[in-house]
């Protein structure tokens, strides 16, 4: 299928062609037939990617700053890694599309295949041939409304939230300042909620549009016109509400705003203005300031837009989905009328064209739509029609071998990638591509576009949607399974059986259930070729300065500290109910450092932690009394390294800073040298490690028995801080659930 794009990096935009997403459970397959050009979000941004790097910085501070930081946390080239590879991507444009539904996923019962739906979100509804939506994310049109205008949908909730925020009441006076496309929808609104309504805007065209869809007056704010206006219609008080749908650079609006309102008036920000808010002139009059977040509530929440969980109406009346119904229903009956607003419908083809003309200014547009052709009938089938449903192709399944992948002889290693993401992008990739001895063969993603991008940039022969063909592939020697933790074991499970060699991020399982299964997969397939990413065993310095410090004889004491830092609001880590704990995902790392180290797997595991379990003090105990304290810690300062070690035995001290300086202190010292490229965690160690064992056939570079015992240990510390005392790993399944 096609879709729009842009490098954010270079500015370029195009029209590519990348695999069709698949259906999910939870939401439906969308084919569009209109998509509804943001003329402000997306111009904004497609002006943004045409900035130098230094005018991008300017515009977003709040970028730069999280690039600082994450130089200190991981080094400048692992940094500058991960930053180049969100720069140098393809994005998606488009949020808001009309659609036929093709194929309902599991799980959804209020539509059907054939249903017209108006779909939203910038991951979800974008400017494709085809897109899956989530259940929350579309609506049903109403019966007789067109398409085209079904396409408003999204855009038109963003205009209803905004208008909700400022609680209109009946014979209130409201100013809307900036008339595009959001300005003139709340302007239709306000006046539907029994609102009087003047507009600001320079755009005289744009003005007069208002007025004929009922605003009383408009005009710009330099004439006098509105000022006049208002303190007619009010009688010299202001405006019980005012709306700034404008954006741009300027003060303005805002102080235009505080001019026209009464006292204690509502000024709503719907867009993105400039917000110095004259202080003298707020407080004055006491004005209340506002922001509206895009569609409503269930925006940025991703249980309620990729899980589907609703919120009850009694609690929460107007959902961004509910938004969407009411203003579809409004269309449909006349109250909001979106064809005049409607620029030019676009040929989907002449997409790249219509945004260039956009920016220059060639096409003055309040909406735009890309009209998007039917898919032709099939040839071989009579009954075919462009409105029939898609139909999906089910490979055959794949055979079970009964025995591991045999070693690789006389030619490059072939590698399928499950998942692109920003750590296999920055992390992973770039030690294996243009490498002879390797071919990255497939690329499978649930983002078609992350498919391509990686595709593009890494050289992967095929990028897709469809795991069963990857792993039906003969060629393909190993799969490298990098998607959210909660899929691993699963994952793992179908590459194992596929009989392919397989690497697996960590965590290899987020129960003792999801861990059974893999160790099932080995039981039944005879394919025991499985590698967990616990790269920090792999890092120079720490081999090293165990090569350092020697034969060890005694009990060892280890203080591991992991200043993991507080997470952003909406990173999936946070997900516990889906994608189990912090600790839980990462805390494999360290447990594996430990047991690598002292030459054992842990016997027990005991752990405290504060209320919301965000610090824990996890120990670990070994069969020769050896004993380490993981301290697992979110609420350090990021300005103090993020990893340090001591391992204390035999009259000598092994220390790690950060993985940028190792020492061994004892009769024998050894310090090593600060790393100038920042620090070497052992990523491309491992991945060699992994690449020899496959194409020779040795064994796998971390034992099957520690990586369940890994696993199990980290697993037994969410029981443990529940039984508040040591949980015994030395029994089958240790008691984690």
């Amino acid at each position: 299928m096609r879709q729009v794009v842009q490098n954010y990096k270079s500015g370029e935009l195009a029209l590519v062609e990348v695999a069709a997403p698949t259906c999910k459970p939870g939401g439906v397959l969308v084919r569009t037939l209109f998509s509804l050009i943001s003329t402000g979000t997306e111009l904004m941004k497609v002006g943004e990617a045409g900035m130098s790097l230094l005018a991008k910085a300017r515009a977003r501070p709040d970028q730069v700053a999280k690039v600082v930081q994450s130089a200190s946390t991981i080094g400048v080239a692992a940094t500058y890694r991960k930053v180049s590879s969100k720069l140098d991507s393809y994005t998606p444009l488009g949020y808001s599309l009309c659609g036929v539904v093709e194929e309902v996923g599991e799980g959804v019962r209020d539509v059907k295949v054939g249903d017209l739906v108006a779909c939203a979100g910038n991951e979800h509804a974008l400017h494709g041939e085809w897109n899956w939506v989530p259940t929350n994310l579309f609506t049903r049109v109403p019966d007789g409304l067109p398409a085209r205008h079904a396409a408003f949908g999204t855009v038109g909730a963003i205009a209803m939230q905004g208008v909700r925020r400022g609680e209109p009441q009946l014979g209130d006076v409201a100013a809307v300042i900036g008339l595009g496309l959001i300005g003139q929808l709340v302007v239709q609104l306000l006046v539907a909620s029994g609102v009087r309504v003047v507009g600001v805007d320079p755009d005289l065209e744009r003005c007069a549009l208002a007025e004929r869809l009922g605003a009383l007056v408009c005009g710009d704010a330099a004439s006098g016109v509105v000022d006049a206006a208002v303190a007619e219609i009010t009688g010299g008080h202001g405006v019980d509400q005012t709306y700034l749908a404008a954006g741009g650079g300027g003060n303005e609006p805002v102080e235009l705003a505080a001019r026209l309102s009464r006292d204690r008036a509502r000024v709503v920000d719907i867009g993105k203005c400039r917000l110095d808010l004259p202080w003298n002139a707020y407080y004055e009059k006491e004005l209340d300031v506002r922001f509206s977040r895009s569609y409503g509530p269930g925006r940025y929440d991703p249980e309620y837009e990729l899980e589907g969980r609703d919120y009850p109406i009694g609690y929460v009346r107007w959902t961004e989905r509910r938004n969407i119904e009411c203003f579809l229903d409004l269309v449909s009956r006349g109250r909001v009328d979106v064809e005049p607003l409607i620029s030019e419908v676009a040929p989907f083809d002449s997409a790249v064209e219509t945004y260039g003309r956009l920016a220059a200014g060639d096409l003055k547009a309040v909406a735009v739509l890309f009209g998007y052709e039917p898919p032709a009938p099939a040839p071989d089938t009579a009954e075919q029609t462009a409105e029939s449903p898609r139909i999906r192709v089910v490979p055959t399944p794949v055979a079970v071998p009964r025995a591991a992948p045999s070693p690789v002889t006389g030619r490059p290693l072939e590698l399928a990638f499950v998942g692109a993401g920003n750590y296999a992008s920055s992390m992973l990739l770039p030690h294996l591509a243009g490498r002879d001895d390797v071919v990255l063969r497939r690329v499978v993603t649930t983002s078609a576009l992350s498919g391509a991008n990686a595709q593009r940039r890494f050289g992967f022969d095929t990028a897709d949607t469809d795991l069963d063909a990857a792993l039906a592939d003969p060629r393909v020697d190993a799969v490298f399974v990098v998607t959210r933790h909660s899929s691993h074991a699963a994952l793992t499970r179908r590459a194992l059986l596929a009989g392919k060699a397989v690497f697996v991020e960590k965590p290899l399982a987020l129960s003792e259930s999801g861990l059974r299964s893999v160790l099932d997969a080995v039981a039944e397939s005879g394919n025991d070729r499985l590698q967990v990413g616990f790269n920090r065993r792999f890092a120079p310095l720490l081999v090293e300065a165990r090569k350092r410090f020697g034969r060890r004889v005694g009990p060892a004491s280890v203080r591991y500290l992991v200043n993991a830092g507080r997470l952003e609001g909406q990173s999936w880590y946070l997900r516990s109910a889906a994608e189990g704990s912090r600790f839980a995902g990462e805390g494999g790392h360290f447990v594996d450092t430990v047991s690598w180290l002292l030459g054992a797997d842990p016997v027990a595991v005991s752990a405290v932690g504060t209320p919301d379990r965000s610090d824990l003090q996890v120990t670990l105990e070994y069969p020769d009394g050896s004993t380490a304290v993981v301290s697992y810690v979110t609420s350090g300062s990021t300005r103090f390294r993020k990893e340090s070690l001591d391992l204390l035995a035999d009259g000598k001290v092994l220390t790690l800073d950060d993985f940028a300086r190792s020492a061994v202190v004892g009769r024998r010292g050894w310090s090593s040298p600060r790393l100038r490229r920042g620090r070497d965690k052992g990523q491309a160690a491992e991945l060699e490690a992994f690449l020899t064992a496959v194409r020779d056939g040795a064994p796998m570079p971390i034992d099957l028995g520690s990586l369940a015992a890994t696993t199990r240990a980290t697993l037994a510390v969410e029981t443990a801080l529940g039984a508040r005392g040591p949980v015994d790993l030395t029994s089958t399944g240790s008691g984690v659930s």
